[in-house]
């Protein structure tokens, strides 16, 4: 009787972290309230110095948001996760949580446009530097160590070109340099890939994407040991950058079919990229279920799919990527994506918009390029949508 089960990814997505509150309820309850009452001053005192557990204040505790952590980190199989307001949110708040003015990232170029933006040009404003690194390769990454780098940053697969990472082989590079590795796990999520159990520290997520998968809310996580966490909470504790209990609600509600909608999409995205690189117009097609992809073994020992996130390059430049863009009837033109409406969006002019032209061309970003977050409506749908364009 006291033996916890060990529930497979399904069973957790669907049943971890429920709290029921004296009225039974069946589905988890959404609490929308700004504080919480005590029975005396000195149990408010208890909660507030944290010798009593319990909830104090939406803005760090509230029992929806807490259920989502809790399954969230199951689903990880992380000790511990903290919620935050967005993507963004969760990688600022790791940042300021771990990191001092005088330390050094080190991070894989191709990452979200924003992403490079916080690296490297708005840390330096607190101190904090850092060097980006061209391709997957961990010796650029071990060459790229400085004596003062506390943290390897990743996406993988990568947005929007999908590059892959050896996560395991960075954690080595990352913990013998005494840094955290840390990887962004958006495009996988833990239904295809477990970044903690190949020796990650931390995995940040924007649940705006596929943890929520309908395109509803934003939101963001920390997952991973309960120390770290425990520091990026504190953090979140004071400064606020908080995921509110509705969002909370509506991503717990799209975490139980989380693992059905990522094989789903990612089964057409595989389907999709065979025709898109049969296709006389594409140049080339960058999807790691693809046997063409560069790091294609890597990606198929790593993840359990090549995900839903296929990237393409016209032939042409701007004119003729725009050109299949405008031709679409059905496709959703937006830079969001894992939702279960197919999103097509040109990065250069959008998700990579604001980083320089040397930056993007650092990155592979080029005019060229579209990036088509697959969703579930039928692959021939999607397919005649694009060739109107192309």
């Amino acid at each position: 009787m006291n033996e916890k089960p060990q529930y497979q990814i399904d069973t957790l997505a669907v049943r971890a972290g429920q709290e029921r509150s004296q009225f039974g309820e069946h589905s988890e309850a959404l609490y929308l309230t700004s504080s919480f009452v005590f029975t005396s001053a000195a149990q408010a005192a208890a909660r507030f110095s944290g010798e009593e557990d319990g909830n104090v204040y939406s803005r760090f505790t509230n029992p929806t948001v807490t259920m989502f952590q809790e399954r969230l980190a199951a689903l990880e199989g992380a000790e511990a996760c903290i919620a935050t307001a967005s993507g963004m949110s969760a990688i600022l708040s790791t940042i300021l949580s771990l990191l001092k003015s005088g330390d050094h990232i080190v991070a894989a170029r191709g990452i979200f446009g924003a992403s490079q933006q916080m690296f490297g040009n708005i840390m330096p404003r607190f101190g904090v530097t850092s060097s980006f690194v061209t391709g997957s390769a961990p010796a650029a990454f071990r060459a790229a160590l400085q004596a003062n780098t506390k943290l390897i940053f990743i996406e993988t697969p990568s947005n929007p070109l999908t590059e892959v990472f050896d996560i395991a082989a960075l954690a080595d590079i990352a913990h013998e340099a005494g840094a955290l590795l840390v990887v962004d796990n958006c495009f996988c999520t833990p239904a295809l890939q477990r970044p903690l159990d190949l020796g990650a520290d931390l995995i940040i997520h924007s649940a705006t994407k596929y943890l929520d998968g309908q395109g509803r809310v934003l939101g963001g996580a920390v997952c991973g040991g309960k120390a770290l966490v425990e520091e990026v909470f504190k953090f979140m504790r004071t400064a606020g950058p908080t995921l509110s209990p509705f969002n909370a609600w509506i991503i717990l509600k799209g975490l139980e079919t989380l693992k059905i909608r990522m094989l789903a999409q990612s089964a057409a995205a595989l389907d999709l990229a065979r025709r898109l690189e049969a296709h006389p117009a594409v140049a080339r097609v960058f999807y790691p279920g693809l046997p063409s992809h560069p790091q294609h073994a890597l990606a198929m020992r790593q993840q359990a799919t090549g995900g839903a996130i296929v990237a393409f390059e016209v032939k042409g430049g701007r004119t003729e990527a725009w050109r299949v863009i405008d031709g679409c009837r059905m496709l959703s033109i937006t830079a969001n994506l894992g939702d279960v409406k197919t999103t097509l969006t040109h990065p250069a002019s959008t998700t990579h918009g604001r980083i320089s032209p040397e930056a993007r061309a650092e990155s592979g970003i080029t005019e060229s390029l579209l990036r088509v977050a697959v969703g579930l409506e039928a692959v021939d749908d999607i397919e005649a949508d694009l060739r109107r364009g192309l």
